[in-house]
């Protein structure tokens, strides 16, 4: 199956690292999620019903990475993706998070993981 949806930017301010300043003061993050799943009954019924709600799908990326905490960017990216492949219908998710504003401390770079996962 070569169908996908994929949402690019979620945005959300989360505490995740392993620093007192992102676990205290937060910092920015940014999620990409692939979701292999099968688009053919919303392309030829152009039905909401049909599809997989993107929306809904954003709405999970952003609750994961606001609710609690973690200190690697992985490990919020594993949370992620197991989450998405139990809620929605795909047959292989990936998952790229992204830290915007890390403390790097005159290092100038944006850290990224990015996890594939099958059912």
């Amino acid at each position: 199956m070569g169908d996908k949806l994929l949402l690019e930017d979620v945005r959300f301010y989360g505490h995740h690292g392993v620093s007192k300043a992102e676990q205290t003061v937060g910092v920015w993050f940014s999620v990409d999620a692939e979701l292999a799943v099968d688009l053919t009954p919303a392309a030829v019924s152009d039905d909401l019903a049909s599809a997989v709600d993107y929306g809904a799908v954003a709405r999970r990326i952003v609750e994961i990475g606001t609710q609690g905490r973690v200190n690697l960017i992985e490990r919020l990216a594993g949370l992620i993706a197991q989450t998405l492949l139990r809620e929605f219908p795909a047959q292989q998710v990936r998952v790229r998070v992204r830290k915007l504003t890390p403390p790097l401390q005159g290092l100038v770079g944006t850290p990224s993981v990015e996890l594939v996962r099958s059912r």
